[in-house]
């Protein structure tokens, strides 16, 4: 097979692992650039361009997009969708899944467990909006944020409603959500491909933090997960259309919770922590799914 990975860091632990794995396997590897890539937008000879040269032959596409260019980058996926080609997560799947609202109001509706969460815009909604997560301690997060970053934890009411004023002042998107404290500063990352779980870890925070991401200093240690939060993990993933993804459980006294689902998951945390190839088993998936005209959007969301 042909393969193509669409990362703009070729160097990075997660691109040159599937590389890896892909040319393992006996299969062609190249890792593209999604924003070099140029498209020829047409009803009959849709294409993609690539440093001069139209992209041809591919079997499957595995998109690594960054959330600082969905935009652009799903609009390559869709265009790949759009040529018959096989594309590990869909375009309709990864949009989904980057719109943290969309995500939680999907996941929402099927009865997945989640944080309370509160959204609004205007200020005067502050007092109300605070109450709806049942006060503070809460977290208050940036829409557009990733690894952590536009998350600020509000331990007090007048500290929430300064935070919140400051957020939407800069007519930033956020949302407010409750705070599990029997958590205790750590979430279980679920890595599923396909119908299955097949690596999970807990990241704790380092001391004096509530974020457990492992590029804010957390740390990482095997799991085994309970056969509760291997479904909830499945499910969440199925339910936003991806094939792969990484999925942020919290362990609260009403269950898990899903915190956030991931389209693009990082491979070196969980890999390192678990000693499993994962990339491996992310080509095998390729391997027994990849067929012409075989994404169910064909491009059209």
């Amino acid at each position: 097979m042909k393969i193509g990975i669409l990362s703009r860091e070729p160097k990075s632990f997660s691109t040159q692992r599937l590389e890896e794995a892909a040319i393992a396997r006996g299969h062609e590897a190249h890792v593209i650039n999604t924003l070099r890539c140029y498209m020829n937008i047409s009803s009959k000879h849709p294409s993609v361009h690539y440093q001069g040269q139209r992209l041809e032959g591919f079997d499957a596409i595995i998109p690594r997009i960054g959330a600082s260019i969905t935009f652009y980058g799903t609009a390559v996926v869709r265009q790949f969708e759009m040529m018959g080609v096989y594309t590990l997560n869909e375009s309709v799947a990864i949009s989904r899944s980057r719109d943290k609202l969309r995500a939680l109001q999907l996941l929402s509706r099927h009865d997945i467990g989640l944080p309370t969460t509160g959204f609004a815009n205007a200020t005067d909604d502050i007092t109300d909006l605070i109450q709806l997560v049942q006060g503070a301690p809460l977290v208050v997060k940036l829409l557009e944020g990733s690894q952590g970053r536009g998350v600020v934890l509000a331990e007090t009411q007048q500290a929430a409603e300064s935070v919140i004023d400051a957020f939407t002042g800069l007519k930033a998107n956020i949302l407010v959500q409750q705070y599990i404290p029997e958590a205790g500063g750590s979430d279980i990352r679920c890595f599923v491909v396909g119908d299955k779980v097949v690596a999970a870890m807990k990241r704790q925070a380092p001391e004096g933090e509530f974020r457990s991401n492992l590029h804010r200093g957390g740390h990482a240690e095997m799991i085994k997960i309970t056969p509760e939060e291997r479904k909830t993990a499945v499910r969440a993933t199925r339910i936003l259309g991806l094939n792969i993804a990484g999925v942020d459980i919290l362990r609260s006294n009403q269950g898990p919770m899903v915190l956030e689902v991931n389209s693009s998951p990082g491979l070196e945390g969980i890999e390192t922590t678990t000693h499993k190839d994962i990339a491996g088993t992310i080509i095998e998936f390729i391997e027994q799914h990849a067929k012409p005209n075989h994404s169910k959007t064909k491009g059209k969301g």
